[in-house]
């Protein structure tokens, strides 16, 4: 059996690493083998220099910074690829829809930005986990990158997620509620989307 890709979605403090790895958990329960890809991963060299830029160390473009994105989902392309064709349960924490949300936030060409990710592994399901910008911003209190600080971009970019979500293949999770009701949401919204591949 061909591995599935599932991409977790959504402003900063909705809830993401959690609900992925909560997921993750009852795959493994029921025997699957899972392999989490968090992204940016700020250990590469790519994705160091994500991390220099969003403390204010360099000064890129929006288009530069989401092609910067971009290409640290493809340093790990080829390991995302290898634990596909061993039919393990793929989940992205962040993936190609966050270019998408927060590039075309900052003014971006959506187009372009779907484009330049076309030869990545495609989502099989995208999971939103919507919250409202203030919710963010309240649960991240101190810390914050300038992206995390900006209520009317993170209002631009759930107004993005929410536009993607109208595809095939994705769904948006209500992630105000307390982590258990969104897991079973999770997985009641999952679960059937898998059974019909």
């Amino acid at each position: 059996m061909p591995g599935v890709l599932i991409a977790f979605e959504g402003l900063d403090q909705s809830g993401k690493e959690t609900q992925a790895r909560l997921l993750a958990g009852r795959f493994e329960a029921g025997g699957s083998e899972v392999r989490i890809f968090p992204f940016p991963d700020y250990e590469t060299a790519i994705g160091a220099e994500i991390g220099r830029a969003l403390r204010g160390e360099r000064d890129y473009g929006p288009d530069v910074m989401q092609l910067l994105y971009v290409a640290n989902r493809y340093e790990w392309k080829p390991a995302i690829e290898r634990a596909l064709a061993d039919g393990r349960i793929v989940i992205c924490d962040r993936y190609q829809a966050s270019s998408v949300a927060y590039g075309e936030a900052q003014g971006l060409d959506p187009g372009w930005l779907v484009d330049i990710q076309r030869h990545l592994p495609q989502p099989d399901v995208t999971v939103v986990l919507d919250i409202a910008p203030e919710t963010a911003v309240a649960r991240k209190a101190a810390g914050r990158d300038k992206f995390e600080r900006d209520l009317a971009l993170l209002g631009r970019v759930r107004a993005s997620y929410r536009r993607q979500a109208g595809q095939p293949g994705w769904v948006i999770i209500d992630g105000e509620r307390q982590k258990p009701e969104v897991a079973e949401a999770v997985r009641s919204a999952v679960w059937p989307r898998l059974a019909r591949r």
